[in-house]
């Protein structure tokens, strides 16, 4: 199986590490894609999506290390995904080629009242047919300090919009980080509202399901407390199956 972009980090951040990472639940035997224990590993329902978006991940350091990551939820869904780790200085040539590249139009996905002075501010991204540049939309993958971190301290991105998009807070489910605010969304549920924003409302909804199925697959695979009211790779199964019915 060909590796995706945050899988090949994993595996670089994982060969360069001087001891083990041990994130809560680190004695779990987890598969080494989806990072669920084995018991519990989703990847035969790892559903796939046709996207005129491009994902770019710029993660803290140790975040690609933490099973509980969700950033690899985007990459298992939408091909023209990239994934970095964050430098404030000695910052990848790799990195700055793409952002750079002209085929993209970058958008740094960030609430509006963090922005630069000066720095462009949309809400959304037209979907069209022929666009001039193919939108890349930035993510900053780390907890909401490290995030604003990342946003305050990477001048490079300064000369590209912001994209704020709003936020359905009263759908909040992610529970795998206990966050400080009521508006604080897991990446890959951030993906899921970018992509509706930008209008490939099914693969929005689609991504929502991934991340639901990988959100009480982790749970269950750490606990054998968890809410079962709710199946969620059912869920997902259903939604793919309708969906390959209909082509």
């Amino acid at each position: 199986m060909i590796m995706h972009a945050v899988q090949r980090l994993f595996h670089y951040r994982k060969s360069i590490s001087t001891k083990p990472f041990r994130a809560r639940g680190y004695n779990v035997k987890r598969c080494d894609d989806c990072r669920i224990s084995l018991k519990f590993c989703i990847c035969q329902y790892k559903p796939t999506c046709l996207s005129n978006a491009a994902f770019l991940l710029l993660m803290w350091d140790d975040e690609v290390l933490k099973p509980s990551n969700t950033g690899r939820l985007i990459a298992d869904l939408i091909d023209d995904t990239h994934a970095y780790i964050w430098r404030r200085t000695d910052i990848d040539e790799a990195l700055l080629a793409l952002i750079n590249n002209p085929h993209y139009q970058p958008y740094v996905v960030f609430p509006a009242n963090y922005a630069h002075e000066g720095q462009t501010i949309t809400h959304k991204v037209e979907n069209i047919n022929a666009p001039a540049k193919q939108p890349l939309f930035i993510l900053l993958d780390g907890s909401w300090r490290e995030a604003k971190k990342m946003f305050r301290k990477s001048p490079y991105l300064n000369k590209f919009p912001v994209l704020s998009i709003n936020l359905d807070t009263q759908n909040e489910r992610y529970r795998l980080r206990k966050a400080t605010g009521d508006d604080r969304l897991a990446t890959a549920e951030v993906a899921a509202h970018v992509l509706r924003s930008f209008g490939e409302e099914d693969n929005g909804n689609l991504l929502d399901l991934w991340f639901d199925a990988f959100n009480q697959r982790y749970q269950e695979g750490a606990s054998s407390r968890h809410d079962r009211s709710f199946d969620a790779l059912a869920a997902l199964i259903e939604h793919t199956t309708k969906a390959k019915s209909k082509t």
